[in-house]
């Protein structure tokens, strides 16, 4: 039974508000600023239940982040309709034109990959090229690799000062929880929630971290194997990184049976080495969160499960 909860329940954080993923819908519940709850609910069936090819090992790795990424922006823009309904009203002003918010959206996810792009892509190649290590495939993505995780961490880090990221860390916090609180059949109260830890091995965080460290290994696999069996010499800067970004769905892949397999399997020795640093990384990710935000996180994993609600007062968005 539980090992059913851990497959059906999990989510994420979104501005003043959580999103959490059940066997057969997804459920957003956001907290207004007079201190109510919309809940926004739809049927969800993933594609690699629907789609055999989909559902093979590797390939759903890839598939299932891509499904959850196209899942958070929605949800990350439905909170942010809600949120920016709030300011408006605060400062007496209307809400911002549908056109308006896509070319900021636009905008953001432009600027956010190109930050992307130079902090975990270009900058470490290009300063383990410097450090003259191109001539050995395994020094050279272990150097970057090091590198890419620094830039990570320091990035998250940095972020997590800012007030609204770290309100969602808070909210982030409450999800896991609930999550937890559910997953070793806790009263679903908020004081019996408020007594588990803000940290959960299958967590997002740790999918990120097992991305970055099953990087380094494969890449310097395919690195050595394209240097001495096709170029016969060192393999470029660009030409490395050309390839190694096709090589991510890949990477994600294995990154996502890694994390998989850790879930089912914590008690084991090897499985609690290997969470221990997205297990730390979380301790920024993930803050204490107050009461508000527990019961936020609460009504959607109860939305998301088909549980009773009626003992919240819910307003349902219809979209």
């Amino acid at each position: 039974m539980e090992e059913k909860k851990q497959i059906y329940v999990g989510g994420q954080a979104v501005i003043e508000g959580v999103m959490m993923r059940g066997p057969k819908h997804l459920a957003t519940a956001i907290r207004r600023k007079d201190g109510s709850v919309e809940v926004w609910k739809k049927p969800f069936e993933t594609v690699t239940a629907k789609v055999k090819f989909y559902g093979m090992p590797i390939i759903r790795g890839f598939v299932s982040l891509i499904e959850m990424l196209k899942i958070g922006l929605e949800t990350l823009t439905f909170s942010a309709s809600r949120y920016e309904l709030d300011l408006a009203e605060e400062e007496k002003s209307k809400p911002k034109s549908a056109r308006r918010e896509k070319m900021e959206e636009y905008l953001t996810f432009a600027v956010a990959f190109a930050i992307a792009f130079m902090l975990f892509g270009l900058l470490p190649y290009k300063i383990s090229d410097w450090m003259n290590l191109s001539k050995t495939d395994f020094y050279f993505n272990l150097f970057a690799g090091v590198i890419r995780i620094v830039f990570f961490v320091l990035y998250i880090w940095i972020i997590s000062k800012l007030k609204d990221i770290n309100r969602i860390f808070r909210y982030h916090g409450a999800e896991h929880k609930n999550v937890n609180a559910y997953e070793h059949d806790t009263p679903l109260q908020v004081p019996e929630i408020q007594k588990w830890t803000t940290l959960h091995p299958r967590c997002g965080t740790s999918f990120m971290f097992f991305v970055l460290l099953t990087a380094i290994l494969v890449f310097s696999i395919v690195d050595t194997l394209v240097s001495l069996l096709i170029l016969k010499k060192p393999v470029p800067v660009f030409l490395r990184l050309g390839y190694h970004i096709l090589m991510l769905p890949l990477i994600s892949g294995i990154s996502y049976e890694v994390l998989r397999f850790s879930g089912r399997n914590l008690k084991h020795p090897l499985v609690k080495v290997m969470t221990v640093p997205g297990m730390a990384l979380q301790r920024i990710t993930t803050q204490p969160p107050d009461d508000q935000m527990v019961e936020t996180a609460l009504i959607a994993m109860k939305a998301s499960l088909d549980m009773d609600v009626s003992e919240y007062n819910i307003n349902w968005i219809e979209k």
